[in-house]
């Protein structure tokens, strides 16, 4: 019994170190490790017969979160597909429980976090190989095209969902670039940030590019580093003069509309159906994951003759999304569990006093912020492909509460 207990606890702990890294290969190979990652935890709490998990208000909270996907069942127009989205949901609670219960001591952060980088590079590397010969070299995609430009997508379906990998990734390992007192691990970690920032540019993914500049800008500021602060400005100011030539042509035709150059003609008349959604469905939505069946329903003529949008789309949108499939009282609960997310890690921060896990609770704090604010353009909660870093970072900045609980009553 004590040998497979060892042999699952291996397991789980290799298992969480290795997701982040697992999500740049394959939605196979992420899913395989998420599933021993779980799996492992939950026989081995079985087997040493302890509770599985310990009920804090964030795990309360997105019980009651579930309990409003069950109740979007009333209107849902496709029973399986409801029924698969409270599946996700399952799968995403377990990931963020898991990582917040399972996440050992410094050494398996520090593990955690070179998984992230190695991701990182590989993918910023693999979108560089692409633009040059075409393909990338994990699975063969071609490179994207828009207003002229052409965009890589890496190992990823898409430009954008490239961009949220890396907007989720990024900020993370920046942070530990800016906070780590080891010049080794600074090293690593800036080589990695510089790449997944290169790679992000060349997705031309807008909403990634926002989510790292503002958490870019979090960072350097709570840092209080001079030089940082100046180099951030300086990349700022010249941010606009390595914008090709054809943006720069697409962004005079919109007359520089910051609306429409942050999202696109498209996702505007692509939130006001949505809108028309929630005005019709403000409690329950229209059923959980079942947005893209019901959205022809809900396009407004005025909004047609502005601009066309197809059948299924997604909101584009996170809250937008969230609100048209399980409703405004979802939303606002969603919400209320950010709050406390948020809030547990940064009074981690004020309180950890190891140097590499304050760096890894502030860094955590700011790959959220980038992951959400790119949320306000994209349905990145949504993408199957690539949502797990969101409740794999939410799982981290739990763990940091825990593992000062644990070493304050050491």
């Amino acid at each position: 019994m004590k040998k497979l207990i060892l042999v699952l606890n291996t397991v789980n702990y290799w298992g969480i170190v290795l997701l982040p890294f697992s999500v740049a290969i394959s939605p196979g190979v992420a899913n395989t490790v998420i599933g021993l990652m779980c799996a492992s935890f939950i026989i081995g709490k079985a087997l040493k017969k302890e509770k599985p998990f310990t009920v804090t208000p964030a795990i309360i909270i997105f019980w009651i979160f579930m309990i409003f996907g069950f109740l979007s069942f009333l209107n849902t127009v496709n029973l399986e597909d409801s029924l698969d989205g409270m599946v996700k949901l399952l799968k995403f609670f377990l990931i963020f429980v898991v990582s917040s219960e399972a996440i050992r001591d410094r050494e398996h952060f520090k593990k955690i976090a070179v998984s992230a980088a190695c991701g990182i590079t590989l993918i910023g590397i693999d979108g560089l190989w692409q633009l040059f010969s075409g393909k990338d070299f994990i699975h063969g995609n071609s490179l994207q095209e828009a207003v002229g430009v052409k965009r890589v997508t890496g190992s990823f379906p898409g430009c954008n969902a490239m961009g949220v990998y890396l907007a989720g990734l990024t900020p993370f390992v920046l942070g530990l670039a800016l906070f780590s007192t080891r010049l080794k691990l600074k090293a690593i970690f800036l080589v990695a940030a510089v790449i997944g920032g290169i790679g992000a540019y060349l997705t031309f993914s807008r909403g990634a590019l926002l989510g790292i500049i503002v958490a870019a800008v979090f960072l350097v500021f709570i840092n209080k580093n001079k030089l940082m602060i100046s180099l951030l400005i300086v990349m700022l100011l010249a941010f606009p003069f390595v914008i090709p030539k054809s943006v720069k042509d697409w962004a005079k035709s919109v007359n520089y509309n910051p609306v429409i150059m942050l999202t696109c003609q498209t996702r505007l008349s692509i939130y006001r159906n949505t809108l028309n959604m929630i005005r019709q469905h403000p409690l329950l939505g229209v059923g959980i994951n079942t947005f893209s069946r019901n959205y022809g329903k809900y396009r407004l003529a005025e909004v047609e003759d502005d601009f066309k949008t197809a059948d299924g789309y997604y909101a584009h949108n996170n809250f937008l999304h969230m609100a048209g499939e399980t409703g405004l009282p979802s939303l606002a609960v969603f919400l209320a569990f950010l709050a406390v997310v948020f809030g547990s890690i940064w009074r981690s921060f004020k309180k950890i006093s190891e140097p590499f896990l304050r760096a890894c609770s502030v860094s955590v704090l700011a790959a959220l912020i980038a992951y959400l604010i790119n949320g306000f353009t994209e349905t990145n909660l949504y993408y199957s492909r690539i949502v797990m870093i969101f409740w794999f970072l939410v799982g981290l900045g739990l763990a940091l509460s825990r593992l000062e609980d644990k070493r304050g009553s050491a």
